[in-house]
């Protein structure tokens, strides 16, 4: 596509729908008509803008790709979003030029249609010029400043001020892949209803959890859907977010989700004491290491898993991993003569740890597409059910991780593997901790695994700014200030006091919630359809304007709103009546290299083994994977990268939903399977490029 045709395809619609306005005689609604002849303009003077500032990171946006043959960095994400955007108004603006004239055109919903895009334009338009001065301040080929944290400081100032309501409203999930659309819209329904009623009734989430039903108002009027959400990725705290993500973990949901996956014969919870481990040197087996069991905050304790497997092997239905199993939540499909069909141990086992920020979720969310993965693999997964911050910060989930992975292989035979071929996979946080368990094994002198797949992974969890992660302004899954909160409440800045482990029991208190949840569903369904019935009239009224564009909230006066001397004379992006809270992580586990991996020392990731990442063009993490996966290469450590497009961050958890979804994931299942399939002793080579996106490994 020639961006120049686009821009100037842009600046032609608008002039005909400036042409098409102005020679209507009958349209009714003057005020709107007048409202929709000054978007068109402002419109254009956005579009002139950006075409220059587009051409000039096309440029040079090819030298900060991982290779030539994998297209993918922030700045040319921020170019992608930019004409998701001009498109979407080519294609609005050629409708309104055609049917304008016609008895049933709605001057006051195009008006309003063309204002929101407007709005994103606009500040799009200041997403890249952030993204320029970070261009220019970094060095050639580096995506991340770790150097000046004054780039870091300023993008945070721009971002507490900057208007992000017009995302989260009409223009909601424009940059992704359309099938996902009326998903995140209803996500962040929900969110907004949820936050709502948050402090309410902050200790009863299974009925906070239903206050969807009240959200009627929210789906009739996307203006303010997108200002409160705004408000509530904003200002709210941690247990927010925890409680929200956690809604997945209930037998409602979970239930619904397990209707729609592949039955399994296996699904076992299990409670590992703590006790310290004997393995075998791995580079002489005739020696032993000794693991100690997890021990940060509050000492040893047991560590959770869940072992799923498409079909019962030899171990899996024993005493002695009985021994280990927790009733609540675990099958163990033995009828129909199931016992007397037992497969034999596999060669392989896949262990999984599971995404959520650190902060959130367990096994229990990711289940569906771990009991696909069993079955599209016919590998036995144990997913690690580790605990999560702020309650128990770095580096217990380190700890718990690796002592399973070290439990896991001495206790192989149980899970119906003789553990020939081991890979580790996990999702963003989960991804994270396939490294640095890695990582551990390495330092510890144990057997590292054959393999790792790790999808969106964060590699940097520090503050230091790139331009993907510019993409929090826009994105509805993960905003810069919830990504804030879940790295302060990791690396322990949210810590006041630890908990004990019976206090993190996730499972047991959701249990309570859902009971909850469920004696309110009525009462809630009453609540939405009077909601619904109240709001049926609600329209937005237009908004004041700038000279920049669609003004949502009054022009402040304090240095500390009208930016830092990012943009030209002449552009200043809208700013929000609702400033951000975010408390800046600052804090020296940040840069602990078993935090941040990409932070690491060489003779850290020397001998890692293959690292097969699998990310979003659309991630604001999307520059962690470039980096790690560069710096990797480097050292001549072997690594793939493949780049899906028009997912958000967390596609994993919705590969049910579309195809795009359920391709990326089948990306992930051959990644895996490829560390199975690989003789130890055979050098991996490229693989063929695929449909999602492309593949490259350096040996």
């Amino acid at each position: 596509m020639d961006n120049r045709l686009v821009f100037r395809t842009l600046d032609t619609v608008c002039t005909e729908v400036i042409s098409a306005l102005s020679g209507q005689t009958n349209l009714h609604y003057n005020a709107s008509t007048n409202q929709l002849l000054v978007v068109m303009k402002q419109i254009q003077e956005h579009n002139r803008a950006v075409e220059a500032l587009v051409a000039g990171f096309t440029a040079v946006y090819h030298h900060y790709d991982f290779d030539p043959d994998t297209p993918g960095n922030g700045y040319r994400t921020l170019v992608k979003v930019v004409l998701c955007c001009v498109l979407y108004i080519i294609q609005k603006g050629r409708y309104i030029a055609s049917n304008c004239g016609g008895v049933f055109f709605r001057v006051d919903h195009n008006a309003g249609e063309m204002e929101a895009y407007c709005t994103a334009l606009c500040q799009l338009r200041a997403l890249l010029y952030l993204a320029q001065r970070l261009l220019n301040d970094n060095e050639h080929g580096q995506l991340y400043s770790q150097e000046e944290q004054d780039l870091s400081e300023r993008f945070v100032k721009e971002y507490t001020s900057m208007h992000k309501a017009c995302f989260y409203g009409r223009c909601l999930g424009f940059q992704f892949s359309p099938s996902l659309r009326p998903f995140l819209q209803t996500v962040v329904i929900s969110m907004v209803s949820f936050g709502e009623n948050y402090k309410k009734q902050q200790t009863k989430f299974g009925r906070a959890a239903l206050s969807i039903f009240t959200s009627g108002k929210y789906v009739m009027d996307p203006e303010l859907r997108g200002a409160e959400f705004e408000r509530i990725t904003q200002n709210l705290d941690m247990q927010f977010w925890k409680t929200f993500w956690n809604i997945t973990e209930t037998d409602l949901i979970s239930g619904l989700a397990r209707i729609a996956s592949n039955p399994v014969q296996v699904n076992l919870i299990l409670s590992v004491p703590g006790e310290p481990l004997k393995l075998p040197l791995a580079l002489d087996p005739r020696l032993t290491v000794n693991v100690s069991p997890p021990i940060a905050h509050w000492g040893p304790g047991p560590v959770n898993m869940r072992l799923i497997s498409h079909t019962l092997r030899e171990g899996q239905d024993s005493a002695e991993l009985q021994v280990y199993s927790r009733s609540e939540g675990s099958q163990l499909s033995l009828s129909g003569g199931f016992r007397n069909q037992k497969s034999t141990l596999s060669p392989w086992l896949l262990i999984h740890f599971h995404g959520g920020g650190f902060v959130a979720q367990t096994s229990k969310s990711h289940e569906s597409y771990l009991k696909t993965w069993s079955k599209d693999l016919n590998v036995p997964i144990l997913s690690v059910d580790y605990s999560l911050a702020p309650e128990a910060p770095f580096p217990r989930a380190l700890e718990e991780c690796f002592y399973a992975y070290c439990w896991a292989l001495k206790n192989c035979h149980l899970l119906g593997s003789t553990a020939e071929r081991v890979c580790l996979a996990g999702d963003s946080a989960g991804g994270n901790l396939c490294i640095t368990v890695s990582m551990k094994a390495m330092s510890h002198g144990v057997r590292i695994p054959d393999g790792i797949m790790a999808a969106y992974p964060a590699t940097l969890l520090t503050t230091d700014a790139s331009p993907s992660r510019l993409l929090t302004l826009i994105d509805p899954l993960l905003p810069l200030s919830v990504l804030y909160k879940c790295i302060n409440a990791y690396t322990g800045a949210d810590c006041e006091s630890v908990q004990t482990k019976q206090q993190l029991d996730t499972l047991s208190a959701l249990g309570q919630d859902t009971a909850m949840l469920l004696g309110d569903i009525t009462q809630g369904a009453s609540n939405w359809l009077q909601s619904i019935l109240n709001n049926a009239s609600v329209s937005s009224a237009p908004a004041n304007r700038s000279a920049n564009g669609p003004q949502n909230s009054v022009p402040q006066s304090d240095d500390t709103l009208q930016g830092c001397g990012e943009f030209p004379e002449g552009f200043e992006p809208l700013r929000s009546g609702c400033l951000a809270e975010i408390r800046t992580p600052c804090n020296p586990i940040m840069k602990n290299p078993f935090v941040s991996p990409l932070l690491a020392p060489d003779s850290l990731l020397k001998g890692l083994p293959p690292v097969h990442i699998v990310a979003s063009a659309l991630d604001a993490m999307l520059d962690d994977s470039i980096m790690f996966g560069k710096k990797l290469r480097r050292i001549g450590q072997p690594v793939t990268l493949t780049v899906v497009e028009d997912l958000p961050h967390g596609f994993l958890s919705l590969s049910q939903l579309s195809k795009e979804t359920q391709e990326a994931s089948n990306i992930c299942v051959r990644r895996i399977r490829e560390v199975f399939e690989q003789n130890a002793s055979h050098d991996i080579t490229t693989s063929p490029q695929i449909s999602q996106g492309n593949s490259s490994l350096v040996e």
